[in-house]
């Protein structure tokens, strides 16, 4: 793949129908990104059926958007790319229908990668004039999202290799289930984040799983019981109510839901920094972070990182805004790179969609 490359990338994993037009494997032309939030508000989720039928619906005027954004036609796509796992099924297939039918009308390569890789590329991005510089390896990424929750040591933008991940919920997972609980507007992620920033965290705070001394697996489904349990209060029968009143002790008061939503928001974020901090112990070689998923744009976060920064002197690549959440760009970022890496001279339209990461 020669270096003046633009790549067409489309990425519908979930909700999000989204293209991109990217030059250069980081300056991007275009991102546009179809929402599907209104479609699954009621639900407080995404429903499978719904999400597929949507991106069906949207793929090919999202598709236009990007090209007339970008100042493109499809005569000057050197090659196309495809977020094709993990996600939902019926969204992945959509996607890589469509790359597959685009590529081989075009007669250009295709290449299918993995989203939750590709955002970690997501703070490499940028437009012409401010495209970041090139990362020193090797570095340590970290992808924060609805789905995942996971640590990584990177030998370069192609070679990962995960050191840490949830054993349970994801922290999106966690702070949506969180939000339900106090009944905030779905996407629960930003109106919980929205939410605690009017609330006092509360002492001594809910517990943060550190699992073992030296672990940098995350669980999160602790702090999610936590968190209902301050709010709602603990459940009892009648032979533990009796036990408690006999020694005269009074149930804990219930939180508010600010200060549930700063309580959890500060335990939560506390946990990826403490791992994060234990991997940057264990692997003092790694001076670069790369960070991504819809999480790093959490304002605690990304407070957090920026302090980490500050004292550290960490190189921490923090996304842009419009880059944390799952967005086509970032696919076509790594499609760029697996496509250089590896010489193309050829197509993949035997790419299949898979539910599951590959990595």
């Amino acid at each position: 793949m020669p270096p003046s490359s633009t790549i067409l990338a489309f990425e519908t994993s979930c909700d999000e129908t989204a293209v991109a037009v990217v030059r250069h494997g980081r300056e991007v032309l275009s991102n546009v990104i179809a929402s599907q939030h209104d479609l699954h508000a009621e639900y407080r989720g995404v429903v499978p059926e719904i999400a597929s039928r949507a991106h069906a619906e949207r793929i090919t005027p999202v598709l236009r958007r990007a090209l007339a954004d970008a100042g493109v036609t499809l005569k000057d796509i050197t090659a196309v790319a495809v977020g094709n796992r993990p996600g939902l099924i019926g969204s992945l297939l959509v996607g890589v229908a469509s790359a597959k039918a685009l590529a081989w009308s075009l007669g250009v390569p295709m290449i299918g990668v993995d989203h939750v890789h590709a955002h970690l590329l997501a703070g490499l991005l940028g437009p012409a004039a401010s495209v970041p510089g090139t990362p020193r390896f090797p570095a340590l990424g970290l992808v924060v999202s609805g789905g995942h929750t996971s640590l990584y040591v990177c030998e370069s933008t192609i070679r990962v290799r995960r050191i840490g991940a949830t054993i349970d919920d994801a922290v999106g997972e966690a702070y949506d289930k969180v939000a339900a609980i106090l009944d905030l507007p779905f996407p629960g992620g930003p109106s919980l984040d929205k939410l605690a920033q009017t609330g006092k965290v509360h002492a001594p705070g809910f517990p943060i799983a550190r699992i073992a001394p030296d672990s940098l697996d995350f669980s999160f489904s602790g702090l999610k019981t936590a968190a209902l349990y301050a709010f709602r209060g603990v459940p009892e029968d009648d032979r533990r109510r009796a036990k408690r009143e006999s020694r005269g002790e009074a149930l804990p008061p219930l939180l508010s839901a600010p200060d549930v939503a700063a309580t959890f928001q500060e335990s939560a974020i506390g946990a990826v920094m403490l791992k994060l901090r234990r991997a940057m112990e264990r692997f003092p070689d790694c001076r670069t972070l790369l960070v991504g998923g819809g999480v790093s744009a959490n304002s605690k976060l990304r407070r957090e990182l920026e302090d980490l920064r500050n004292r550290t002197g960490m190189d921490v690549r923090i996304p842009p805004m419009q880059y944390c959440l799952d967005n086509a760009a970032m696919i076509a970022a790594l499609a760029h790179d697996q496509l250089a890496e590896r010489s193309w001279a050829g197509d993949e339209l035997s790419v299949s969609a898979v539910p599951t990461t590959a990595f």
